[in-house]
Formats: C-alpha cells, sequence, structure tokens
C-alpha cells in the first residue's frame, strides 16, 4: 500500500473541522432554536407517517389481498423514489441555497397524501399514495439534513443528528399509540383510523413554515454554482465516498420495516395491537438516539457502528425464532437499538466528509445509494419470505450483517484506520 493510499485510509471517516469537543453536559441547551423546530416537524410527520405505516402492510395483505413479495415490492419502490428524489433535491438546494423552500414543498406533498390512504379501493391507489408520498419525504430529506449541518456548530452535529432523531422517533412512536387506540376505539375500522393521520402532517407543515429560518449561506460565487450540478461529485472525497458505501452495506442488511409488522402479526399478535411493535421499536430509538449522537461527537465512530450490526444480528435471531408477540416486540426492540446507534453517526460522518457548499448533494447522493439498497433488500426480504417462510428472511438479514461487521473489522485491522 502506497504512502498516500495509507494516509487517506487513515483519515477515512475523520471529522473536517478540529473544534474541540465539549463535555455532553448542557447539549440540549447549546443545540440552537431552529434544530428543536426542525425536530418537533419531524416528530408530528412521523406522527403522521407511521400511523399509517403501521397498519397499512396489514390493509394490503389483508383488505385488499396483497401478497407478501407484492408488499415488498411497493415498500421497496416508494423508498427508492424517495431516495432518487433526494439526490435531484440536494443538489438543487445546494445551487439555489433555498433548502427551507424545498423542505417546506416536501412536507407539503407528503401531507396532501395522507387522505388518499383512507379513500384507497385498491392496492393501485395505495400504491400511488405511498409512492407520492415517499416523493415527498425525498424532496424534503436532502435540505433538512443539509439545514442541521448549517444550523448547528460543526462540534455538536452529532448531538444535533441524534436530537433530531429522537424526535423523529418519539413521533414514530405516538403514531403506532394512536394507531392502536384508534382501532380499539373504532372497532378495527382501519380506514376510519387512517384518516387521523391528517392533522399531525398539516402541524408539522406550519410550524416547518413559521418556526425556521433560512441561515446565511456561501455567495453566489461559490465554487458549486460555476459548473453543472453533478460536476460537483467530482469534488466529494474518497472518505465520503466510502461513507456512502458503508451506508449501503448497513441497509442491505435491514431490509423494511413493514416485515417487523408482518412478522408480529405472523406469530399470533392481533390486527388491533399489530402497531404496538412499531411503537415498542421507536420507544427505544427515541431513548437511545440522543445519547447515541452524542456519543458520536466524542467517541469511536468504528465502535459504534460494530456495537450496531451486533445488534441488528440478534435481533434478527430473536424475530427469527420468535413464536409468540412478545418475543417477537423484544426484536423490535433490540432492532430500534441498533437504529439508534447507526443512523444518527451516518448523518453525522456524511456531514462531517463533505464540503460546506455541497452538503446537500452528499446528502442526495447518500440516500441514492441507501434507496437503491432498501429497493434490493426489501425484494430480497420479500422473495425469501414467500419461498421460505418468515424465520429465513430474517436468518439471511442476520447472515448479511454477520458478514457486513466482518468486512469492517478486516478493513479497520488491515488499514490500521484511526477512527474518530
Amino acid at each position: 500500500m502506497s504512502g498516500s493510499t495509507k494516509t487517506t485510509l487513515m483519515t477515512s471517516f475523520q471529522p473536517s473541522h478540529s473544534e474541540p469537543i465539549s463535555s455532553n453536559k448542557g447539549f440540549y441547551r447549546k443545540l440552537p432554536k431552529g434544530i428543536w423546530v426542525l425536530g418537533f416537524v419531524s416528530m408530528f410527520m412521523d406522527t403522521s407517517s407511521e400511523l399509517v405505516h403501521s397498519i397499512l402492510p396489514i390493509f394490503m395483505a389483508t383488505t385488499l389481498g396483497a401478497s407478501m413479495v407484492t408488499i415488498g415490492i411497493i415498500e421497496g419502490v416508494a423508498e427508492a423514489a424517495a431516495a432518487i428524489i433526494k439526490v435531484f433535491s440536494g443538489v438543487l438546494s445546494d445551487y439555489f441555497q433555498k433548502r427551507k423552500l424545498l423542505a417546506v414543498v416536501g412536507y407539503g406533498l407528503a401531507a396532501m397524501t395522507k387522505p388518499v390512504f383512507p379513500l384507497a379501493t385498491s392496492i393501485e391507489w395505495v400504491f400511488g399514495a405511498r409512492f407520492v408520498d415517499r416523493i415527498g419525504k425525498g424532496i424534503r430529506g436532502s435540505p433538512r439534513d443539509a439545514l442541521v449541518a448549517e444550523i448547528a456548530p460543526a462540534q455538536l452535529r452529532g448531538a444535533a443528528y441524534g436530537l433530531r432523531q429522537a424526535l423523529d422517533s418519539a413521533g414514530a412512536f405516538a403514531g403506532p399509540l394512536l394507531a392502536v387506540a384508534f382501532m380499539i376505539w373504532l372497532a378495527n375500522d382501519i380506514k376510519a383510523v387512517l384518516w387521523v393521520a391528517v392533522l399531525p402532517a398539516l402541524i408539522a407543515v406550519f410550524m416547518l413554515i413559521v418556526g425556521v429560518s433560512e441561515p446565511e449561506s456561501a455567495s453566489h460565487n461559490a465554487p458549486h454554482r460555476k459548473h453543472p450540478l453533478f460536476y460537483n461529485a467530482q469534488r466529494l472525497r474518497l472518505r465520503y465516498w466510502l461513507v456512502v458505501a458503508l451506508g449501503a452495506v448497513f441497509i442491505l442488511a435491514r431490509f423494511s420495516e413493514a416485515f417487523l409488522i408482518l412478522r408480529a402479526h405472523d406469530v399470533g399478535m392481533a390486527v388491533g395491537y399489530v402497531p404496538v411493535i412499531m411503537m415498542v421499536m421507536n420507544v427505544v430509538y427515541s431513548l437511545c438516539a440522543y445519547p447515541a449522537g452524542a456519543a458520536a461527537d466524542r467517541f469511536s465512530a468504528s465502535t459504534l457502528l460494530l456495537w450496531g450490526l451486533g445488534i441488528l444480528i440478534a435481533a434478527d435471531i430473536i424475530l427469527a425464532i420468535a413464536t409468540s408477540p412478545g418475543i417477537a416486540l423484544l426484536g423490535a426492540a433490540f432492532w430500534g437499538l441498533h437504529m439508534a446507534l447507526t443512523q444518527g453517526l451516518l448523518s453525522k460522518l456524511v456531514a462531517d466528509n463533505a464540503p460546506d457548499d455541497l452538503l446537500g448533494t452528499a446528502f442526495g447522493i447518500f440516500n441514492l445509494v441507501s434507496g437503491g439498497a432498501l429497493l434490493l433488500a426489501s425484494i430480497i426480504a420479500g422473495s425469501v419470505w414467500s419461498i421460505f417462510g418468515a424465520p429465513a428472511t430474517f436468518i439471511a438479514g442476520a447472515t448479511f450483517a454477520a458478514f457486513a461487521a466482518t468486512g469492517l473489522l478486516l478493513y479497520r485491522f488491515h488499514a490500521r484506520i484511526a477512527f474518530p
């Protein structure tokens, strides 16, 4: 290995800033107001989205008669569409420096789709609404993530992403909780429950419009404005592309969460209580995301990533051997802990290893690759489930996660990488 190559590898995943890292004490107070507002916007929109998603797979499978493969394809295509759009919205937010405007458009579009789900009379309606909803997610995702990086002090980016993920996950807990409550109240009338999702989506859009200001950005003479839009991808460094590859590996080891819901129903959980599995996953995710994000500002990235893969393996094994709803809920809790340890950290690594004037582009490319990986993982998971059954699906996920952890350990040892 040449000296220059080894130097590049040695610095991979290291942050691009050099500010001193303060203690965890007072992180909540030090984070700017805009970070909190973006977190609550995510919370309300996720309350709406997860209320829908926690009962939608059952709605598709029972009311509309969709197969497991069809559900896997719908979930994968919808998320892949979001990922593709994130590239364009990220690039445009860099070029025009209008991150908030794009975020408002994305959240607004998602809010407009919510009434379509209860009105659906066929799988085509659901697919269309799910697709457009994810288009909205794609439009808002990269500009919002870039906003977090621009609003938060560089030395607190891990804490900022962790806080946003924590509030986002709180909404992901509240959504299924509302679904369960209204399923009981409305005697398992799924279509009536889906209408509840409309209000929190509208609240999210309103908060974003009135509560977040566009940060001061680079001037119109910034380098990214002098070249064609995708020319700027050439300015992204090797360490950034290694983060992109790492994110794709994590997604391949973790397919759509729709299969958690289907697994809960498969082991005997009543339809009205199936959203509980998402509640358990997201309450663990919410409670652990901020501490994990703050830890990412201080401790080894490789250690946190390896712990995350190890916990994902445990979650898959538990879900594979589950014979009762209680065991499935335990597997969901481990799944949520894995998400807390890895998602905010990967966002921080993207922000730390991209030029400040290309943050939108960097998040867009990262999300595109991750979305393609999710499409592949979801189709494979649905196919394995249909052919070999539910346990085999989760054993396959655990196997891939084990290979990923082994590869990360070997890469770290061979290159002697100094992770932050």
